[in-house]
């Protein structure tokens, strides 16, 4: 506790120094529950100009070190674990820990109560309505609409369980008794979707080789073939399993057994955990047909010219085809083509590796974006990928592209 205001300082100079975190939103389009999207590009250029860094080659930025978007430490990497926003700690006091606090504004994450939409159930509409799910409401909420072994599942899912950080031993980061009993898979998954909680990989040592990662949506799992870090994990039940076996304990499974791990049962936990979460549906996109393209006749003019850029010129379908805007693969995009190897903040800035293809469907309810973040906005997303596949795309083009994303 007596470092913890020194490690946020140091943490909050480096946002700085890479970033403009003022709040810049817009209310043209909202996500799904109503929140302003954040608008950028908010990287903070390093005395040159997107025009001349479209002009120069990968060496020549990594000479210059003039790379926007470089790989983004863990608010303190050396310490690392499950790290939750205020937004949520303030609904779930539980979850704050004594150590650290969260590094990024809220403008740019989630809406903290995020919309479900079924897949059973679509006439619904969201079933949340501004309320976040926890143990003292789902049932209240869905009994009548889920049958009994999703219930039972969803019960899971909103159960706390021990974890790294949050435990009843003296290894832990939270002082407060009902933290002390662990976490729940929604509290980072809020309502099945995510709230930009962050952590570290478990499967890579030295702890400065390890990379922060945000926290995925579950939406739309049942179309997803491919789970884990490094992905090795092939189906959601495997993931829902290995998740509380080692992950949800940085991958030791030594400090598991010491903390209490919650082994899950295969036949009828896992597989009820797994049969709610097939059942999360992507939010409405009322521009899109039943290919999951748009529909011509409710497109206005920028995002039709975004849509045939996406699969022309900015060959984002190439890993993001329609309906659901995924490949279910792997892709390593070289970024450290960009950006020199270096320590900062207690993290080596080292190879992304192989990164998973991660749907489209309904991106703009989930900001920040890439695997750890480094991208705020859609905007800084397009930036960030107009550099790494060297399109020397236009001003309006960039523009065009992050309508089409909005209307996904």
């Amino acid at each position: 506790m007596a470092v913890k205001s020194e490690r946020a300082e140091r943490q909050k100079e480096l946002l700085n120094s890479r970033y403009d975190l003022s709040k810049k939103t817009t209310d043209e389009v909202t996500m799904s529950g109503g929140k302003p999207i954040p608008v950028g590009p908010t990287a903070n250029l390093q005395g040159t100009t997107w025009e001349n860094l479209d002009k120069m080659t990968p060496e020549q930025i990594k000479e210059n070190g003039e790379f926007p978007y470089k790989p983004l430490p863990f608010a303190d990497h050396a310490e690392g674990g499950m790290l939750f926003p205020e937004m949520i700690t303030k609904s779930l006091p539980r979850l704050t820990r004594f150590d650290l606090d969260f590094d990024l504004p809220e403008h740019i994450l989630p809406d903290p109560a995020p919309s479900i939409y079924l897949t059973t159930r679509p006439d619904l509409g969201d079933v949340a309505k501004g309320r976040l799910i926890t143990i003292e409401n789902y049932y209240e909420i869905f009994n009548g609409i889920l049958n009994p072994k999703q219930l039972e599942g969803l019960r899971l899912l909103v159960t706390q369980f021990p974890q790294q950080q949050f435990n009843a031993t003296e290894d832990r980061r939270t002082d407060r008794p009902d933290g002390m009993l662990g976490v729940t898979c929604f509290d980072c998954h809020a309502n099945g979707h995510t709230n930009g909680a962050n952590h570290l990989v478990g499967d890579i040592r030295p702890q400065e080789f390890r990379h922060r990662i945000e926290t995925p949506t579950l939406r739309g799992v049942n179309i997803q073939r491919l789970f884990g870090s490094q992905r090795a994990l092939k189906t959601v039940e495997d993931f829902t399993e290995f998740e509380q076996r080692a992950a949800y304990f940085d991958g030791d499974i030594c400090m598991a057994a010491k903390k209490g791990v919650n082994v899950l049962e295969r036949g009828s936990q896992v597989h009820a955990m797994a049969e709610f979460l097939a059942i999360l549906d992507f939010p409405p996109a009322s521009k899109l047909n039943i290919y999951g393209e748009l529909d011509k006749t409710k497109a206005n003019s920028s995002e039709l010219r975004g849509e045939n850029l996406f699969n022309g010129k900015a060959r984002c379908a190439a890993c993001h085809p329609a309906p659901y805007y995924t490949d279910n693969s792997m892709h390593n995009l070289k970024a450290e083509r960009f950006y020199k190897q270096e320590m900062v903040n207690g993290m080596m800035m080292a190879h992304d590796g192989p990164i998973k293809t991660f749907p489209l469907r309904g991106i703009k309810d989930s900001p920040p974006y890439m695997h750890d973040g480094r991208c705020f906005t859609l905007e800084d997303t397009v930036e960030y990928f107009n550099l790494i596949q060297q399109l020397h795309l236009k001003t309006q083009e960039k523009k065009d592209l992050v309508a089409f994303l909005r209307t996904l």
